[in-house]
């Protein structure tokens, strides 16, 4: 163990070198650094740590995803596809109405029911289950796996699609991460208009463009009656005004692939433009209703109706409404990223503000350096020049832990910083070890080079052990706990990491120097 070999002494060196380098960045702070960047060569290290929620502020928000909705949306298209098919099957029904989980109608005709059930039963055959009660009531379910399936994909394409919404705002480091079965953490630092965010995350963003029915009259829709396959939405413009427009879809907006703000005549609008799928249905369903009036409905609401005047086959257009220029960037920005498979209800919003969190930091800082002077100052008192050497190899170890941080982008929160003050008691720990053993060997009557040997020998298998189980006590952490409990065991792990590599080698490399240079007849320790 006394022995170093030439090759170690450089990667040890170097690693050093290296972790200073990476930490470095953070001494300068961001908005310097972010100004260098420009003039820097791009393999140069220009990150710095990224401060949590609760270290520079901003908003947190825990998001509900209504799986409801998505089931009931599935049972609606089953109710209008057994509506069609019945009809034109010429099977005789009354009592057509849905439940939670499927439909239920009664057959006119006993002698039909097993067709009618048939019928209904293909355009889904693997996700419905059917039963037959009091000979002619059908009732057509979807089944328990199907639903789970849908609500797991529905939640999972939530996520994905907060996740775009957010990055299009230009928000760094996000954090977006499931939180039980339906639910949605969202953690914003830095965001000052946590209002806009939630504008953002609350709207479904659901973009169709149906054909207006124009044979239902004012009165009827005043009166919400609307013939079957038909619908009564508000105008988003005025409230208090109703158009009826066909339930079928002429083309949705998951078929888009741009919108961007723009203006035309002064006015903000949005411009859009469809795939070749979208483009060819769009522009067979203009083809085909010139003249007449189509829907631009958004979360089921109005935005225009304009007439179609001739057919629009470029796959291109424009939506046009009382948009502002912040209005206008906003929905475009939805339809960019896609709309929600169901509506999210925010159940929890905190925000937390950025002079708490220079608080928090001030506070971190402060124990920080309280608990490096404190250990500097027992370590030399116990150890003497040895206490030197494994102060230098802690204050190496908090370097490569900032280098390592800054590094992977990893996000630093509270009790992150209490993972630092944790892990800077921790680090001298193996230093102790061996050097209580060299002690004891050179009472025991050893030479220096052997009891230095010894000492690092023997304390070896102790100090590999007592990390290795601190260390997979911060993985558990790091798996089964979530949000601040994550960010202690990543600094904690990183700290164990870092602290066996300072105490073996850094100390061991210091210790070796000092023994060729001066070549003692005993240990100062």
């Amino acid at each position: 163990m006394v022995h170093i070999a030439k090759w170690k002494v450089i990667l040890v060196i170097a690693l050093c070198a290296l972790g200073i380098v990476y930490a470095a960045p953070n001494l300068l702070g961001r908005q310097t650094v972010e100004h260098l960047q420009s003039s820097l060569p791009s393999w140069a290290p220009t990150k710095t740590i990224n401060l949590g929620l609760d270290l520079q502020g901003g908003s947190h928000l825990l998001l509900e995803v209504d799986v409801r909705s998505v089931v009931q949306e599935r049972v609606n298209g089953l109710l209008d596809t057994a509506r069609t098919e019945l009809r034109q099957a010429q099977i005789g029904y009354t009592d057509l109405s849905a439940d939670a989980t499927g439909i239920g109608f009664t057959v006119r005709d006993a002698a039909q029911v097993d067709r009618a059930r048939d019928l209904v039963r293909r355009t889904a055959a693997q996700d419905l289950e059917t039963s037959v009660s009091d000979g002619t009531r059908v009732r057509v379910a979807y089944t328990d796996p199907a639903i789970q399936t849908w609500t797991r994909q529905a939640v999972d394409q939530s996520i994905e699609i907060v996740r775009r919404r957010i990055d299009e705002t230009g928000t760094k480091e996000p954090a977006i991460q499931r939180q039980g079965q339906d639910r949605i953490l969202v953690q914003l630092p830095g965001v000052d208009d946590p209002e806009r965010v939630k504008r953002l995350l609350g709207q479904t963003a659901k973009l169709t463009f149906q054909m207006v029915n124009t044979e239902v009259g004012p009165a009827e829709l005043m009166a919400g009656r609307v013939p079957p396959g038909s619908v009564r939405l508000p105008m988003a413009e005025n409230p208090g005004q109703y158009l009826a427009v066909q339930r079928r879809v002429m083309v949705s907006g998951d078929t888009l692939t741009d919108a961007q703000p723009t203006f035309q005549d002064n006015q903000a609008v949005v411009s859009f433009r469809f795939d070749s799928v979208g483009a060819r249905r769009f522009g067979d369903a203009t083809k085909e209703n010139v003249g007449r009036p189509f829907a631009i409905v958004l979360d089921n609401k109005i935005i225009s109706a304009p007439v179609i005047r001739e057919p629009i086959l470029g796959g291109a257009g424009v939506i046009s409404g009382s948009f502002t220029v912040q209005t206008a960037n906003d929905l475009a920005l939805l339809l960019r990223a896609g709309a929600l498979p169901a509506p999210l209800n925010v159940i929890e919003e905190r925000t937390v503000g950025p002079g708490l969190g220079a608080d928090s930091i001030e506070a971190g800082r402060i124990a920080s350096v309280a608990g490096f002077v404190a250990v500097m100052v027992l370590m030399v008192a116990c150890y003497g020049l040895f206490g030197l050497f494994a102060v230098a190899a802690l204050l190496v170890n908090v370097i490569l832990i900032f280098a390592l941080l800054s590094l992977f982008q990893a996000t630093l929160t509270l009790p992150g910083i209490a993972g630092i003050v944790l892990t800077i008691g921790m680090a001298v720990d193996a230093n102790v070890l061996i050097f209580e053993r060299i002690r004891e060997e050179q009472r025991a009557g050893r030479s220096v080079i052997s009891a230095i040997d010894a000492g690092y020998t023997r304390a070896f298998t102790t100090i590999w052990d007592s990390n290795l189980t601190t260390l997979i006590a911060a993985m558990l952490l790091f798996i089964l706990g979530s949000g601040p409990v994550r960010g202690f065991a990543v600094t904690l792990s990183i700290g164990i990491l870092t602290s066996m590599f300072t105490a073996i080698m850094v100390t061991r490399l210091m210790v070796v120097a000092w023994m060729r240079r001066t070549k003692p007849k005993l240990v100062p320790i």
